[in-house]
């Protein structure tokens, strides 16, 4: 689907001259306590109708900050039990029993299933901040039971309670930040989403080079900050002005978009409705409808509902994108990257992660630039194939007798150019594009149901990998994982919409449209 044109005049961001508005209008302090800088005059009638087009963006990145508190905290606490694992298990008494070993790492992974599955209806029942707030309980009790945990069932349990936390915010992040942030630098806001997560994993690395593991109890209570400056921002943090609207709770939505987007917020928040609907027509060159109304949400409500209608295609891009990530290997190859930079002589396993980790660091950073000017699509399809070259490259190179000298450092190069073209597209655009692409009425669920598939497809590698690498060999389980890009680049280039440039309202009312024409 082609993106709406730009206006040739350029929208003129005013800033306020005293900063305290932005914490002001954080926390939610009535219109009346603003004062006259504050005021925002759209330079183009198209900047009009799209939400914190002109506004001061002081409150937006700040309840986008709190929200990737979350993210954070997802990547510190799955990635914080790696280095200290065998000296839990000697502390716990569970030392040489690898079942309950993994059991430490796999209890957060199916409480993170489990939290994606819940999430959605959550989110779209009590709001995004309440959610949040709910979230929060675990976040932070899961961690400090694993602090003071004494025995495998408490250690369990916590791990547990912390994957549930991760689970809910995983989705529930990118869909706040999607619904707060204005149009025009959408998908750069969307991409902190991962890079935090990116962060939180280097801070878990940072913390086990720093401390001995000795230490793991430390590294558990560190994680509860991030959550608790979750719960407290969210305190006082804006709900989704969309999510309010949604619901029918007008004068809150416009408290909310004046809180974000300034005194042109509310009106902003009624103008991209119509013009979505005007959007959408001429993009499909039909007249508008009453029918198209984009006041009357779409009537799905989850469950079975969102399998059919036009809430069905968004729903299968999400889950088949997660899908894709997963299978095109990313996380078995992180599992493998120690080993396979130990064959090329880097016998340090942390020096190993920490290259890992700075060019995933690196890619997100160089995505979140490029998200606003190339696009998701571009992006999302050219990382695919960047990976399954990168695969057969190693793939080759394990396995044809010309190469096997140079087998080690062009594993080394594979992993870390694949890891690069994975953070420059598999990784952050689909938690961004996700929640644009499906309508208001069911976005929380269909973005729960498209981290379930990321999660469960993570737990389906991560457990098949190394029995499919001793039945088969490294080279075909590589080939696979390259088909499986490959697979990803051919499905993004034929069937997902880019999403650049448009209000999520315009998005949500061309694919009504196209449904109804289809």
């Amino acid at each position: 689907m082609p993106s709406g044109k730009r206006s040739s005049a350029a929208p003129h961001l005013h800033l306020p001259g005293r900063h305290d508005h932005v914490l002001a209008r954080f926390k939610g302090s009535s219109p009346s306590d603003r004062t006259p800088d504050a005021a925002i005059s759209a330079s183009s009638a198209s900047d009009a109708t799209t939400p914190g087009s002109v506004a001061p963006l002081g409150p937006v990145l700040l309840a986008v900050a709190v929200a990737c508190c979350g993210s954070l905290a997802f990547g510190y606490n799955l990635s914080v039990i790696n280095g200290p694992l065998e000296t839990i298990a000697r502390d716990l008494g569970i030392a040489g029993n690898t079942a309950l070993q993994g059991l430490i790492v796999s209890s957060t992974l199916a409480g993170a299933a489990l939290g994606s599955l819940a999430g959605g209806a959550i989110a779209d029942g009590l709001g995004r901040r309440l959610s949040f707030q709910l979230a929060t309980l675990p976040m932070v009790g899961g961690p400090l039971l694993c602090a003071m945990a004494s025995d495998i069932n408490t250690m369990a349990l916590g791990r547990f309670m912390t994957g549930i936390a991760i689970g809910i915010s995983s989705a529930l992040v990118p869909t706040y930040i999607s619904e707060v942030a204005p149009t025009r630098i959408r998908g750069l806001l969307g991409t902190l989403n991962q890079l935090t997560i990116c962060l939180g994993i280097l801070a878990a690395l940072l913390v086990n080079v720093v401390w001995p593991a000795a230490a793991w109890r430390n590294m558990f209570t560190m994680a509860a900050v991030p959550a608790a400056l979750l719960g407290l921002g969210m305190l006082l943090g804006p709900e989704s002005p969309r999510w309010l609207a949604s619901k029918h709770r007008d004068a809150e939505a416009a408290d909310a978009a004046l809180r974000l987007w300034g005194p042109s917020g509310p009106a902003e928040l009624d103008a991209s409705r119509p013009a979505a609907i005007s959007a959408a027509s001429a993009s499909t060159g039909r007249a508008a409808t009453a029918d198209e109304d984009m006041s009357t949400p779409v009537a799905q409500h989850g469950g079975l509902a969102l399998l059919s209608g036009p809430a069905a295609r968004p729903l299968l891009i999400g889950v088949l994108l997660f899908a894709f990530q997963q299978f095109a290997g990313i996380n078995a190859l992180v599992y493998f990257s120690s080993s396979v930079f130990r064959q090329a002589g880097v016998t340090s396993d942390a020096l190993a992660s920490a290259a890992v980790g700075a060019t995933n660091v690196l890619g997100t950073v160089v995505a979140a630039g490029l998200m606003d000017r190339a696009g998701r699509k571009q992006l999302l399809s050219n990382s695919f194939l960047g990976q399954a070259v990168c695969m057969f490259a190693m793939a080759a190179g394990f396995s044809l007798p010309a190469l096997q000298p140079y087998s080690a450092p062009i594993a080394v190069l594979g992993t870390l150019a694949y890891i690069l073209s994975f953070a420059l597209g598999a990784g952050p655009v689909p938690a961004t594009i996700v929640p644009e692409l499906n309508p208001l009425s069911t976005r929380g669920k269909a973005v729960s149901a498209a981290f379930v598939s990321h999660w469960v497809c993570n737990v389906v590698v991560g457990q098949t990998f190394m029995a499919a690498v001793q039945s088969y060999g490294l080279a075909p389980v590589y080939t696979f994982f390259g088909l499986m890009a490959l697979a990803g680049a051919i499905y993004v280039k034929s069937q997902v919409p880019e999403t650049k440039g448009k209000t999520l309202e315009q998005i949500e009312a061309e694919l009504r449209t196209g449904a109804k024409t289809a």
